[in-house]
C-alpha cells in the first residue's frame, strides 16, 4: 500500500444537531454543537456533511407550485409514480437519464457531471424540493475555511449525497464536494496500481452514522484517516465535467 494507507479510524456524529432554516450559518451551527457537546475538532479530522443541510443553508429550495411539467415529465410521472413536478426538476437539472427498471428509479446525469438517482433532487414535503448546491466543491471549501477559522483545527470537509445504484435496491452515499482532501487515492501492491475514489470511501464510512431519511444527524467526523491535502475537489475525478 502507499504511505497514505490507514489501518484504523474512529467516527462519530455531531448530535443533537439543530434544525436548519434557509440561510442559516451552517459552519456556525456545526461549531455550536462542537462547543455544546465538548467534542472539539482535531488536526486531520474529516468533517462529512449531508448535502441537504448545505442546500438548506444555501437556500436551494424550489416551490413545486412554480414548476410546469412538460409532456415528457408527465409521461415519466405516469410510468414511475413520481410527481410530475419532481420529474420536471430532474429533467431540468440533468443532461440525460434512464429508468433502472420499468417503474424507476430515475438515474440521471446531473448538469454538474454526477450520475445520481433523481439528479440529486430531494423532496421537501408535498409542496417543495431541494436542489443540490450550485457548486458543491466551492461549498466544501467555504465550509472548511469557516470551520478552520472557528476552531483553529486544520480539517477537511466532504459533502455527501444519498444515491441509489441502477443495479440494486437501496440507497448509499457518495461524495459530491470536497475540500482539503484529495478525491482520489492511489494504492499499490504486488506491482499493481489502483486509483480509488477516496472521498466516496470516506462518505461510505460516514454514511453508517449519517443514515437516511429522518436520522437527524447530518454531520459526522472521521478521525485517524491518513490522506493527502488537496483542493482539487470531487469534480476533478469526474468523467463528464460541467
Amino acid at each position: 500500500m502507499t504511505a497514505a494507507s490507514t489501518s484504523g479510524f474512529s467516527a462519530f456524529a455531531l448530535e443533537p444537531f439543530p434544525e436548519l432554516h434557509p440561510g442559516d450559518d451552517l459552519a456556525g451551527a456545526i461549531t455550536d454543537v462542537i462547543t455544546r457537546t465538548g467534542t472539539g475538532l482535531h488536526h486531520g479530522d474529516i468533517v462529512v456533511v449531508a448535502s441537504k443541510v448545505v442546500s438548506i443553508a444555501e437556500k436551494r429550495y424550489v416551490d413545486l407550485a412554480g414548476v410546469t411539467p412538460s409532456p415528457q415529465a408527465v409521461e415519466i410521472s405516469a410510468q414511475t409514480g413520481k410527481p410530475a413536478e419532481i420529474v420536471q426538476l430532474i429533467l431540468d437539472n440533468s443532461t440525460e437519464h434512464f429508468l433502472a427498471t420499468e417503474r424507476g428509479p430515475i438515474i440521471a446525469r446531473h448538469t454538474l457531471g454526477y450520475q445520481l438517482t433523481s439528479a440529486g433532487i430531494d423532496r421537501a414535503g408535498s409542496e417543495g424540493a431541494w436542489l443540490l448546491p450550485v457548486d458543491p466543491d466551492a461549498s466544501a471549501r467555504a465550509l472548511r475555511d469557516a470551520l478552520i477559522t472557528y476552531t483553529g483545527a486544520d480539517i477537511a470537509v466532504v459533502i455527501a449525497d444519498s444515491d441509489g445504484r441502477a443495479d440494486r435496491r437501496g440507497a448509499t452515499v457518495i461524495s459530491i464536494g470536497a475540500a482539503g482532501i484529495s478525491p482520489l487515492r492511489v494504492t499499490e501492491h504486488d506491482g499493481k496500481r489502483q486509483e480509488e475514489t477516496f472521498t466516496d470511501l470516506i462518505t461510505a464510512a460516514a454514511g453508517i452514522i449519517l443514515g437516511q431519511r429522518g436520522r437527524g444527524a447530518p454531520v459526522a467526523v472521521l478521525r485517524g484517516i491518513n490522506y493527502t491535502a488537496s483542493d482539487d475537489g470531487v469534480a476533478a475525478m469526474l468523467h463528464h465535467r460541467p
